[in-house]
């Protein structure tokens, strides 16, 4: 099972960037969406990001998976 978690882009490279969810950092490519940079939440799911999060929102749904899974994701 996958589950799309909103992810914090904290480095890019082209298409490519390192995104941070939950304490980890993984790669996602960006190219399907257009003006994201540093500091952007972007909902990433199976290696893709494929939409952009305004940080208030993102940052909630974040607090209500932490309710969720409290042992982490």
């Amino acid at each position: 099972m996958c589950l799309a978690v909103p992810a914090k882009i904290v480095e890019m490279q082209g298409p490519s960037a390192l995104v941070e969810v939950g304490g980890n950092r993984l790669g996602a490519d960006v190219s399907l969406l257009r003006e994201v940079a540093v500091g952007d939440y972007v909902l990433v799911h199976a290696g893709f990001a494929i939409r952009r999060y305004e940080r208030e929102e993102a940052e909630e749904v974040l607090e209500l998976l932490a309710e969720a899974f409290p042992e982490g994701l």
